[in-house]
Formats: structure tokens, C-alpha cells, sequence
């Protein structure tokens, strides 16, 4: 990663839910408004970081990652919040860390391949490894105990017992799946993917495109099926805000010791 420490990190989630964790644990806050959106910078864990929520989509998603490169100058940018989990031994509590990410709605066929970002050659955005690395071996040590981070409660009430971290493709697409008939044809289409939400892969190309450092962390909030919605909303706030913070908090503090 960009060693250019006065510039900060981004650390970017969809909805408030997700990133209100972190913004409460910074000291120095700054909210500067741009295009809408209020981007938080402050320091956590002795780094340089700003924050803000993207809103929920792909357009939205690069919109905001446009303006961290551009008027922000961040250094990386880390995306985090949940998923719907694709794979079959991806469950509910678990996290994945993307190792590419694609747009599952994307198909200027028969003009480009199938999935392709017209232009650029490319269908599938890769992480940074580094950074990627880090967050993986940081989120196995915060699932190796879930119960002292959330509580006993919360994790008998969503059954998280042995999370585990995973590894690989997350797709995103402009839209919430929520039938098993979807995350079915999804699976199909794509069998190696592990998880699908709705702004990753955009923010990847945005990355892509400026040269910039990208990892994205997701929890696994439901399994992209007839029962997605649930306890959606609780789940956030109660577990994968924790996890965010958690994850970042103990990315940074790494940083903070190289």
C-alpha cells in the first residue's frame, strides 16, 4: 500500500448502520459535505482515515469513491458491511474478504463477453493482496470469539457458533437478492462465487481505474433467499457493525506498528 501516510484511508459502508460503530470511536471527526455526503475525517488507531456512508448501489457506490480519490487523495480504500451468502458453506456470521470482485448484472454481449467492463478487458477486479491478507488473518482472530465481542445473547439469537473467514469472488449488482430462485441462478452463472451485495465491484473498477489499493470485508448477514429480509436490520446493527469495527480497528492498529 501507498506508504504516503498523510493521505488517509477510506473506509467505506453502504448504510449507517454499518459504519456507526466506527464513527463513534472517532475522536477528532471532521464532516466535510461533497456531492451530498458527509465524509468523516479523523484519526482510529493512530491512522489517518476518512469515513462515509456510499448509500446503497453501484452508481452511488463509484460515485463516492470518485470523490476519495479526487478530493480526498485516500491511499486505499476499504469497503465493509454484509453480503448475502452464495456459497454453500458460507453461512450466516461468517465473513468473506474479496479476492475479485465482478458485476453480476453487467452483459454488453455479443459485443464484449459476458460480465466484461467494456473497455477494459476486464470482468473480474482484484484486490489488493496486502491489504486483503491483513484483514483475513485480523478477522480470524475477532471470529475465533464471537460471544465476548457480541454478547452471548446476540450470538445464541443468530446462531453464530464457529464463524468462519472465507476467500474469493463477490459479485455485486444493482439489485437485493432475496429469492432462492435468484441466489440459485446466481450460483449457476457463477459457481465460484461466495457472496453477492450491491457496490463492491463497482468501487474495485473505480480503484482499478486510478491505480489505488482496494479490499472489501463483508459479513454474511443472510443466505441471498426467501428469508434475506428477516432480522435484517437488527443483524446489522448488532453484529456486523461490531465486526466492522472490529476488523478495521485491528487493521489499523497493524498499520500503527509497521
Amino acid at each position: 500500500m501507498n506508504e504516503a501516510t498523510n493521505l488517509p484511508i477510506a473506509i467505506v459502508s453502504a448504510m449507517h448502520e454499518e459504519l456507526g460503530a466506527l464513527l463513534a470511536q472517532m475522536p477528532d471527526e471532521q464532516r466535510i459535505t461533497v456531492g451530498g455526503r458527509d465524509f468523516w475525517v479523523g484519526h482510529l488507531q493512530g491512522q489517518l482515515i476518512v469515513a462515509v456512508l456510499s448509500r446503497i448501489g453501484k452508481v452511488a457506490a463509484a460515485t463516492t469513491a470518485t470523490v476519495l480519490l479526487e478530493r480526498f487523495g485516500a491511499r486505499a480504500i476499504v469497503f465493509t458491511g454484509v453480503a448475502g451468502g452464495l456459497a454453500p458453506d458460507v453461512r450466516v456470521g461468517d465473513v468473506v474478504v474479496a479476492t475479485r470482485l465482478l458485476q453480476h448484472d453487467l452483459d454488453a454481449s455479443p459485443i464484449f463477453p459476458k460480465y466484461e467492463v467494456p473497455l477494459t478487458g476486464h470482468a473480474r477486479f482484484a484486490a489488493d493482496t496486502e491489504i486483503s491478507d491483513a484483514l483475513a488473518a485480523v478477522a480470524a482472530d475477532v471470529l475465533s470469539d464471537p460471544v465476548t465481542l457480541l454478547g452471548e445473547k446476540v450470538a445464541d439469537d443468530f446462531a453464530l457458533d464457529a464463524p468462519r473467514v472465507h476467500r474469493g469472488l463477490l459479485i455485486s449488482g444493482d439489485r437485493f437478492v432475496s429469492t432462492a430462485a435468484e441466489s440459485e441462478a446466481l450460483r449457476h452463472a457463477l459457481p465460484d462465487a461466495l457472496a453477492v451485495e450491491m457496490e463492491g465491484a463497482a468501487v474495485a473498477q473505480v480503484c482499478h481505474d486510478f491505480g489505488v489499493p482496494f479490499a472489501a470485508v463483508r459479513t454474511i448477514s443472510d443466505r441471498a433467499d426467501d428469508a434475506a429480509h428477516g432480522d435484517f436490520t437488527r443483524f446489522v446493527s448488532s453484529v456486523a457493525s461490531r465486526y466492522s469495527l472490529a476488523l478495521v480497528s485491528a487493521w489499523l492498529a497493524m498499520l500503527s506498528q509497521q
